[in-house]
């Protein structure tokens, strides 16, 4: 265990253990690696990012959408998990630069209401539809855990429900609050990885199957059209597949809490400050890549499914009887004892989302409070102690959300159109980052400044049609 030590440019009695990594200091730098084989090691925000997104966005919303709609809107899917890398990469960049999170970039975007900046703001309107969102996640894995071990006789029994509510709920909060993140992060990204490969094949091998489909569905879907009865679905999942406005908010603080920028170091404005930033920015770059890779084939794997096996056949997921119809993209292509393949599966992905969210959803509170004056966010001790007061109190809310409302696939889409408006601001708020803060020594190459310009005029543009369409 390292010491403490006290700072004296933070409120009174705070506390910084020496090896924190919201703490810069000389004494934490550390040599960028080069090449892929010696940043293996150093690799691991994204596959946080990916356990987080394979879960709510791609086994529930995009599965679903496919369902509704077919291949007609396969294009959207693409573009959905591929327009937004570029302000993920641009805010991730002026983290490792400054050592500061997210939330204290957000707050910083002019104008204020008192003390919070209308980012922030418009971010806790964003966490409160994530409650009903995660509150879906909880739901979903409640009822895969309640078919394959029902109480009481019915699997979707209100008293099996809450039953397994409770223990979804009561289970994160153990493993989570004890600190054995690590632990969880592995196996729910290794689980993730082997079911998504699994529905891979699976989409890959429909072909030679009664649900075969063909290259012209797949053109048919390439095709910029999207179905007037499938529009609300479509707003939704492009908010909530790949890095919607939340993950890339918190990739922010594993990037942090991996080592980049504390291996940085405090900029003294040298040029062997500023190589070794870029050198810790390009082995993010690795790191988003990876992820990226990993979720966009996940995702359009459950969209292949949902689009040939369940839309032929005129299933919708809804309410509890959700993840049945969607193990229907399973049993109907492998038989009935695929059942219980998928339904271990869907609690491994929608777990996997729901131990990467929690983790997470607490830091972004706590730092949402510190922004307010509640807490000194360098203050070790104190952070940690609001951390895992909102790792207890988070899944309360989420289950609760659950058990009232019982419809996780509407809970998802609310929390997903939610998602596509704050993305607005998100932009908003890289952009002024970039501007104000990041050193532009450090910016990116013509090629990814033109992508990132790009994808804020797409991002811009759905999030406004989002928003009228919405309201």
């Amino acid at each position: 265990m390292a010491g403490t030590t006290e700072r004296a440019d933070h409120i009174p009695g705070s506390v910084v253990r020496g090896d924190d990594p919201y703490h810069l200091t000389p004494e934490g730098i550390k040599d960028p690696p080069t090449g892929w084989k010696s940043s293996i090691k150093h690799l691991g925000p994204g596959l946080i990012l990916s356990a987080s997104i394979v879960g709510s966005g791609e086994l529930i919303a995009t599965t679903a959408l496919g369902a509704q709609a077919g291949f007609v809107i396969l294009w959207m899917v693409i573009f959905s998990t591929l327009v937004k890398v570029a302000v993920q990469i641009e805010l991730a960049r002026w983290t490792i630069s400054t050592g500061q999170p997210a939330l204290t970039g957000y707050n910083k975007v002019p104008p204020k209401i008192g003390p919070v900046g209308w980012v922030n703001i418009l971010w806790s309107v964003m966490a409160l539809s994530k409650i009903l969102q995660i509150g879906g996640i909880v739901g979903g894995v409640a009822v895969a855990c309640s078919i394959l071990f029902p109480i009481g006789g019915d699997p979707l029994g209100f008293g099996s429900l809450v039953f397994w509510t409770v223990i979804v709920a009561a289970s994160s909060i153990a493993l989570l609050y004890s600190n054995r993140y690590t632990l969880i992060e592995r196996g729910a990204v290794f689980l993730v990885v082997i079911f998504s490969f699994i529905t891979i094949a699976i989409a890959l091998g429909l072909p030679f199957t009664p649900f075969a489909y063909g290259t012209s569905d797949i053109v048919g879907g390439l095709q910029f059209a999207i179905p007037a009865g499938a529009l609300g679905a479509a707003i939704a999942m492009f908010g909530i597949t790949g890095v919607g406005a939340d993950e890339l908010t918190f990739y922010t603080y594993w990037c942090v809490e991996k080592g980049y920028a504390r291996y940085v170091g405090p900029n003294d404005g040298s040029e062997e400050w500023a190589a070794r930033a870029k050198g810790w920015i390009r082995v993010m770059y690795k790191d988003a890549f990876l992820s990226w890779i990993i979720y966009t084939f996940g995702t359009l794997a459950f969209f292949i499914m949902g689009a040939a096996v369940l839309n032929p056949q005129g299933l919708a997921p809804e309410g509890n009887e959700m993840i049945t119809t969607l193990s229907r993209i399973y049993t109907d292509v492998l038989g009935d004892w695929a059942s219980t393949l998928f339904l271990v599966g869907a609690i491994a992905v929608l777990g996997s989302t729901l131990w990467a969210s929690l983790p997470s959803w607490a830091r972004m509170y706590t730092n949402l409070l510190s922004t307010v004056g509640v807490l000194d966010w360098q203050d070790t001790v104190t952070r940690m102690k609001y951390i895992r007061i909102f790792t207890i109190i988070l899944p309360i809310l989420w289950g609760g959300a659950y058990l009232f409302i019982q419809s996780p696939v509407i809970m998802v889409q609310i929390g997903g159109v939610m998602t596509g408006i704050f993305l607005l601001a998100a932009v908003v708020a890289v952009w002024y980052l970039r501007n104000t803060e990041t050193d532009p020594r450090l910016h990116g190459s013509g090629f990814f400044n033109a992508l990132l310009i790009v994808s804020s005029i797409a991002i811009t543009l759905l999030g406004v049609y989002t928003a009228v369409s919405v309201f």
